[in-house]
């Protein structure tokens, strides 16, 4: 049976894109900013080969050029519009946005706020992009004393409702979530709806691990074709949440790093022929929107150390990828994604060693080689370079 993993280290990106400008992410490189700080150590992905791609190689000069390295490495380029969860991970899968997914620098319309808080039977509070930890501090406490709830957003596509749980049980708050993304159609049609419901006292509120997504509905992605030959898709963490659930056979929802990169390891020991699709998002949640270039490293550093781990429940056929889906530099002002290159490493025993197979010009790329390693006819974007590091 064949099995391949897909991991997504989430906002991990290598490097500007050429269009990193017209984003106003000049400059960012979220791997590198985290490398500066005295808890990065990542030697197991450097003998894979991840310290050797494109972009990346020139930033560490102290890796050395001609040493051998275990894997076969890419960069990737992405060929969508917009720099969010939803649209990398929907390339990687196949799918080439056109057209970026709304934003709301100034706030949503009062045509949707009025149409949601009648909806709802509740009124609403903030109405702007905010971070999602100093919302909570601004308007917690007026959502305790008014029963209002915290809408808010970012320089992402997304209509986010903070709840305390106390005040709103996580039931009520899904509700409202699901009430959203009915109303977020046509031209307000968001990437994403997202539940953060939080707890505590202020100023020590708390977001709770209860978050959830509401994603758009994708078309046809490389999942629903996989799904259709026959074969397993598993997603791991909000890998469900991002496809709205198409495609996926069995998932598993995770609280964090850790527990994502445990159940990726129980996945090695089960019997399964397909994919496992698993998304890392403590890099881009906990650290990059905070800025926090120490957390970044030590969450980076923490997957290299768990890694050996992974690679010693692969089986003899087995295919190993790691990538990203953007960046989020914790170092740059901004506490947003950053319009970045993503890297791939490719491991396994069929896969040959110290490839560089440089710089691809869309995630697509994986869904094409994917289905390919499956044996099903791609009817997604992208192209297969599956023979290029088979062995």
């Amino acid at each position: 049976m064949k099995r391949l993993f897909l991991i997504v280290l989430d906002s991990v990106g290598i490097g500007e894109l050429p269009d990193a400008n017209q984003y106003g992410d000049e400059g960012s490189h979220t791997l590198y900013a985290a490398s500066r700080s005295q808890y990065f150590y990542m030697p197991n992905m450097e003998k894979l080969g991840y310290f050797h791609i494109d972009g990346v190689k020139e930033k560490f000069p102290n890796i050395e050029e001609n040493s051998s390295f275990e894997g076969s490495i890419c960069r990737m380029a992405e060929a969508s519009k917009g720099k969010d969860t939803t649209t990398g991970h929907w390339e990687i899968a196949g799918i080439i946005s056109e057209q970026p997914f709304p934003t709301y620098p100034n706030g949503f319309p009062k045509e949707v706020i009025d149409e949601f808080e009648k909806r709802t039977g509740r009124k609403t509070i903030c109405n702007l992009p905010y971070s999602g930890t100093e919302v909570l501090i601004d308007y917690g406490r007026e959502h305790m004393e008014t029963g209002a709830l915290i809408v808010y957003t970012s320089a992402d596509s997304v209509f986010q409702i903070a709840a305390h749980e106390e005040l709103v049980s996580v039931k009520e708050l899904y509700r409202y979530c699901e009430i959203a993304r009915e109303l977020l159609i046509g031209e307000h049609a968001v990437g994403r709806v997202i539940a953060r419901p939080f707890v505590g006292e202020y100023p020590e509120y708390k977001r709770t691990s209860n978050r959830h997504d509401y994603s758009l509905e994708p078309s046809k992605t490389m999942l629903d074709q996989l799904q259709a030959a026959g074969l397993d898709v598993l997603g791991i963490g909000k890998i469900y949440d991002i496809f709205a659930g198409k495609g996926i056979t069995d998932t598993v929802r995770t609280k964090n790093n850790e527990e994502g990169i445990e159940r990726i390891i129980e996945h090695t020991k089960r019997e399964f022929h397909g994919l496992v699709f698993a998304n890392l998002v403590d890099f881009d949640m906990v650290y990059g929107h905070r800025n926090d270039v120490d957390g970044y490293a030590k969450a980076l550093t923490y997957f290299d150390e768990q890694l050996p781990r992974i690679l010693e429940g692969l089986k003899e056929e087995d295919i190993l990828m790691i990538t990203a889906d953007h960046g989020c530099d914790p170092s740059t002002p901004s506490t947003d994604h950053s319009r970045e290159y993503i890297p791939l490493v490719i491991y396994g025993n069929g896969v040959k060693q110290g490839l560089n197979l440089g710089t691809r010009t869309t995630f697509s790329d994986i869904a094409a080689t994917i289905l390919e390693y499956f044996g099903v006819s791609k009817e997604v974007s992208g192209t297969s370079f599956l023979n290029e590091f088979l062995k």
